[in-house]
């Protein structure tokens, strides 16, 4: 499935250095007039990269992107503030917050480490992901609303409540007339998983994610992202969305969501 054209294709416009406003593929699966965070998780990790090369030429890479979820965001203009919170020449632990209004929304700590030849150890060990080609497409708008979930392209792979492999591709442009890294590009997608494989349909619940944290043990490549997607709940209104992330090649991440699970009244 994909998306009507509306306006540029990109989620985000740079409108200032540190400003960026959202386009209509930006909007919420919760609220249609509020951001889905995916397209913003992105943003932060371009913003984080583009400022250490702005520092340096030595460049390192991301190990690890840990997202705080402070509250909701309107459909409108957002600002980003890197800060370097402990500076180092093998690593770097960097903060990234934006902001609406002066407001905080997603504050994103990142690990960033220095590159090793570490192909004589190299492993992954995760169970393996069928190909896009392998599996019938979705149609997430079939359950979500939204213009970020009406923007991807989704192939679907059901397991049981609670379980599903996936893939996930977008044809617009993380921001609108700039290039970002492969890690940008496939954080702003990452996000939706904890719509993949919902132990309700958002008619009976409401489960949003507080944060979303990222272990990476290799850069990605290639337009597919790849999710093998697990959700559990407890019985006190907590629950976690953990996702293998895939690329063409194989896993090359973990994506753990805490959820804050909250059972529609009944009519």
């Amino acid at each position: 499935m994909g998306s009507e054209e509306s306006g540029p294709l990109a989620y985000f416009l740079r409108t200032d250095d540190d400003r960026f406003m959202p386009t209509a593929h930006v909007g919420g699966a919760w609220n249609v007039t509020e951001q889905h965070v995916a397209p913003a998780i992105g943003l932060l990790v371009h913003a984080v990269e583009a400022d250490h090369a702005a520092r340096r030429t030595d460049l390192l890479q991301v190990a690890r992107l840990s997202y705080d979820i402070w509250g909701v965001i309107p459909m409108e203009a957002v600002d980003i503030e890197v800060i370097v919170l402990r500076p180092g020449r093998t690593i770097e632990l960097v903060e990234a917050r934006l902001s609406h209004g002066g407001r905080p929304a997603i504050i994103l700590r990142a690990w960033l480490t220095q590159a090793y030849d570490s192909s004589a150890l190299a492993a992954a060990n995760f169970p393996p992901l069928p190909s896009p080609e392998a599996m019938p497409a979705g149609d997430p708008s079939a359950r979500w609303d939204g213009g970020f979930i009406a923007s991807v392209q989704v192939r679907h792979e059901a397991e049981g409540q609670g379980r599903a492999r996936c893939w996930v591709r977008s044809p617009f442009a993380l921001l609108d007339g700039e290039t970002v890294s492969p890690i940008a590009r496939m954080m702003g997608l990452a996000d939706i998983a904890n719509g993949l494989a919902p132990l309700a349909s958002p008619r009976d619940a409401v489960f949003p994610n507080l944060d979303l944290t990222a272990h990476i043990f290799r850069q990605p490549a290639g337009d597919w992202l790849g999710f093998d997607v697990s959700v559990s709940a407890g019985e006190s209104g907590i629950g976690l969305t953990h996702s293998i992330l895939h690329d063409a090649v194989g896993p090359f991440a973990t994506v753990s969501q805490c959820l804050t699970v909250r059972p529609r009244p009944s009519a």
